[in-house]
């Protein structure tokens, strides 16, 4: 039997952003579900925000942290109260009916702990990594069915799991500072949770356009975190090997297409995913 449609605590960290923040409030100004409220981390040493967070036509809590998205996500989840929790980005936003429609879903199945959607940006562009098939959020898939601003847990979910992993995510000081949301979808599955990936079920972020020094400093960045996770989380060795051999491979026909930037970028994400793991700490 349905119940009633849940409300919903949205956290969002902030930092040097006004611009897209103020998009971002838009779009939740426009959402046909009205039962949400947004809980800011405001982690600037400034009062840029101020005026883009006042006056909005929704209920909206600022608060105060010291950088890094994790340790502000962990002290919004301590002001937690509704039904469902998400974590968007600054400068991501909503298509108008995404909290009715997902509302809807878990009034609908009371099993249900949790969905995970995909980014796609204005123009409907997206990329192409992305499972394209809907299905359970597992161990062995959750790398390509989970981005921290479309994920939407039952509050029952996150406090079972607890805090965030700060030596994870944008501005933890760490090789690994990236997966924290992955990170939080291994152990929500490890705790037994049932959350489905439904590629329908899509939030708005721009697709980065990188030159060929960010594009290895991402890889590198993202392929620790991804080494990190492994060893946490005691994945198999064959898994460690399955990681390394593929992006060799996409190093390799990179380079058959005398596309450097690509090679780089394949090459760091090796050199990344090994320093992890060998950096990592079991779980």
């Amino acid at each position: 039997m349905a119940s009633a449609l849940p409300a919903f605590d949205l956290i969002t960290a902030t930092v040097g952003r006004s611009e897209e923040l103020g998009r971002f409030l838009d779009s939740l100004g426009a959402q046909t579900h009205r039962a949400f409220r947004l809980i800011v981390v405001d982690q600037n040493d400034d009062d840029r925000v101020v005026e883009v967070l006042a006056g909005r036509p929704f209920d909206l809590l600022h608060l105060r942290g010291a950088p890094g998205l994790s340790r502000a996500r962990n002290i919004a989840l301590t002001h937690v109260a509704a039904d469902v929790v998400a974590f968007p980005d600054d400068d991501c936003f909503y298509p108008p009916d995404l909290l009715e429609r997902l509302a809807a879903r878990f009034a609908a199945d009371g099993a249900l702990a949790g969905v995970s959607g995909r980014a796609e940006d204005a123009t409907g562009s997206f990329d192409k990594g992305w499972a394209r098939e809907a299905g359970a959020v597992e161990l062995a898939n959750v790398w390509h069915r989970g981005i921290s601003f479309a994920i939407f847990l039952r509050r029952g979910v996150v406090e079972e799991v607890g805090p965030f992993d700060e030596r994870l995510g944008l501005g933890s000081g760490e090789l690994w500072s990236s997966g924290e949301e992955i990170d939080y979808l291994i152990r929500t599955v490890k705790a037994g949770a049932r959350i489905e990936y439904d590629p329908a079920v899509v939030v708005h972020h721009a697709l980065k356009t990188l030159d060929a020094h960010a594009l290895r400093t991402v890889g590198l960045r993202d392929g620790a975190s991804v080494g990190y996770l492994l060893r946490k989380h005691g994945y198999p060795v064959r898994t460690l090997g399955r990681m390394l051999v593929r992006p060799i491979g996409g190093a390799l026909l990179a380079l058959a297409h005398r596309d450097t930037a690509q090679a780089g970028y394949q090459l760091e994400t090796v050199r990344g995913r090994w320093l992890g793991y060998r950096g990592g700490t079991s779980a």
